[in-house]
């Protein structure tokens, strides 16, 4: 039996070998499998709500103290941002809830760009 002389390069077997993507595409071949996601459900992610942004030079941020007010650009009636892991997944508004801030979801990105984005 003849021995084969593998002479590829390591960037020619990388090519040849299907990524995870591939590997786990349902029959659309653009999107991981349903299934193949229920690993990744439990992972705890990090859920904030931005009420708005502004920058102030080093000087402004020195003289902060007790009483200062920091205005932001955001409008007092707009929706903040609820980001994910610094993503935005949603806008929504605040609540009071048994004492407790809150936030009531108002518009909410669909699971598909949410999970394009957390990529």
């Amino acid at each position: 039996m003849a021995q084969e002389n593998n002479t590829d390069t390591p960037e020619e077997v990388a090519d040849q070998i299907p990524t995870a993507d591939a590997a786990n595409a349902d029959d659309n071949g653009d999107r991981p499998a349903a299934d193949d996601l229920g690993m990744i459900m439990n992972i705890p992610v990090t859920l904030s709500m931005e009420i708005g942004q502004t920058r102030i030079s080093i000087d402004e941020l020195l003289k902060l103290g007790k009483d200062s007010v920091v205005e932001l650009q955001r409008m007092a009636d707009e929706p903040m941002d609820i980001l994910v892991n610094g993503t935005l997944i949603a806008h929504g508004e605040a609540v009071v809830v048994d004492g407790r801030f809150g936030v009531r979801l108002i518009d909410v990105i669909n699971p598909q760009e949410r999970l394009a984005k957390l990529n």
